[in-house]
């Protein structure tokens, strides 16, 4: 049986295409996970507009965002049965020896290859997955909800793992794509005064993050972060990636203040870094996520805490997948959400 898939081929810029795609079998310790919605993220984004820098396994499909039901289960798997809603880490390959994986930290294991780079991801109607990387959907959780579970924790780990959030501090997010605003959402969540601040080109993402609670700002937010006190604001978060972002968030932020990287950039920095030791300033890197991210995650979305449904600009049928990557790309909507026939 084989199903359309949007196929990544080749690192050329704009090579990818709808081709069709053979029904995996699973293996002893595999599900085979027939995909009701998977969401676009930016690093499909990236890959399709060949602006990516990390290795893909060319070709492979793409698609690391996605939610459906089990319709196959593998010699050894327990604990699943074919029908359940569930949605599905990235990490599909770790070595389970590495030393972080025997500590829970298998998103920081050298090895790990993610669905949609590594191996074959979700933007198709059947993918193979490890059963350790599932978790149940929350009933009365829309899957269209569910599948972008992942941003949030991608959200959650960069902003209540990696920061320092007390109610009442001012932080300050760089970067209006979809992670930006989930990560302005979890520190409104955190109970921190939130401004989003992005270029002129992002006014309607901008306008996204109100549904958050968050004051928007186009250019400068200097003056938002140190309202309070002159000194700047307690934490940034930068979401955007480029060298000039994080230039940017060692002014904004005050003197025992934290930065959380989450945005990704290939870009030298070209600038110097006398104000991360003059300020005292903590710089933590944050990727991915794991297991008991993913369990907190899905309780806030069950419980409507957390509501991705303002970021979402619409579904389109996979065949319309090139129609859904251009209206992100373009900053016309903040995610889009795919459908499989």
């Amino acid at each position: 049986m084989k199903s359309p898939a949007v196929v990544n081929f080749s690192s050329a810029p704009h090579s990818v295409e709808l081709r069709e795609f053979a029904r995996p079998e699973p293996g002893s310790d595999d599900v085979i996970l027939a995909v009701e919605a998977v969401g676009v993220c930016g690093s499909d984004l990236h890959q399709w507009a060949g602006a990516h820098s990390w290795p893909v396994n060319y070709p492979v499909v793409l698609g690391h965002e996605f939610g459906g039901r089990i319709a196959a289960v593998g010699s050894g798997v327990r604990g699943w049965t074919e029908g359940e809603r569930v949605v599905s880490e990235t990490a599909a390959v770790i070595d389970p020896d590495n030393p972080l994986s025997r500590e829970g930290r298998y998103n920081l294991d050298p090895k790990r290859k993610g669905f949609g780079y590594g191996v074959d991801g979700a933007m198709t109607r059947y993918v193979r997955v490890p059963a350790r990387c599932l978790h149940r959907v929350p009933d009365g959780l829309a899957i269209e909800q569910a599948a972008l579970t992942e941003p949030c924790c991608v959200a959650y780990n960069a902003v209540v793992k990696h920061a320092r959030i007390e109610p009442g501090d001012r932080v300050v997010v760089l970067g209006p794509g979809p992670i930006g605003i989930l990560c302005a959402a979890m520190a409104r969540l955190a109970g921190a005064e939130v401004a989003l601040v992005g270029l002129e080109r992002d006014r309607v993402r901008l306008e996204v993050a109100r549904a958050y609670g968050c004051e928007v700002i186009v250019g400068d937010a200097s003056a938002w972060a140190r309202a309070r006190d002159g000194l700047g604001a307690d934490g940034v978060v930068d979401a955007a990636g480029a060298s000039a972002a994080l230039k940017t968030a060692l002014e904004l932020v005050r003197p025992g203040g934290w930065i959380s990287k989450v945005g990704w950039g290939p870009q030298p920095l070209g600038f110097s870094l006398d104000m991360l030791v003059q300020k005292a300033v903590t710089l933590q890197g944050s990727f991915s996520h794991n297991w008991p991210i993913w369990e907190r995650v899905l309780a806030l979305l069950a419980s409507g805490r957390l509501d991705v449904r303002p970021i979402t600009g619409g579904v389109w049928p996979l065949a319309e997948w090139h129609e859904a990557f251009e209206q992100m790309h373009d900053g016309r909507i903040v995610k889009a959400v795919l459908r499989p026939e």
